[in-house]
C-alpha cells in the first residue's frame, strides 16, 4: 500500500517499524539506544510501538541511530522553479546602456 493512501496510525506504525529495524541492525538495546538519544527507554518503546511522539524526539533518535541525513530524503527541501527565478530577476538585460561622464 502506498504511503500516501496510509492513515496517520499506519504511517507511524510504520516509522516505528523502521526505527526498531536500524536500532536493531546497529545491535542496540532500547536502553543503550534511550542513553544515546537521551531520552527514556519508554519513549523508544513507544515509538517503535507506532504511538504519537513528538518530533524532537524522531530527531534525537535518528541522530543516535546515525540517520539525521535521511532527513533530506523525507522531507527536500523545495526548490525554486525555473518560472519563479525568471519572475524574481526580472527581465534579462538586451543591452548594455552608456555611463554618464559626469
Amino acid at each position: 500500500m502506498a504511503i500516501a493512501s496510509k492513515t496517520d496510525d499506519e504511517i507511524l506504525q510504520e516509522l516505528g517499524v523502521r526505527l526498531r529495524a536500524y536500532r536493531l541492525q546497529m545491535n542496540l538495546s532500547q536502553g543503550e539506544l534511550a542513553v544515546r538519544a537521551g531520552v527514556n527507554r519508554t519513549t523508544i518503546r513507544d515509538a517503535e510501538l507506532g504511538k504519537d511522539f513528538q518530533l524532537s524526539t524522531l530527531v534525537k533518535l535518528l541522530r543516535a541511530l546515525g540517520r539525521l541525513g535521511d532527513l533530506d530524503a523525507f522531507l527536500p527541501a523545495p526548490s525554486v522553479s525555473p518560472i519563479q527565478l525568471m519572475k524574481r530577476q526580472g527581465k534579462p538585460r538586451q543591452r548594455a546602456r552608456k555611463l554618464s561622464d559626469g
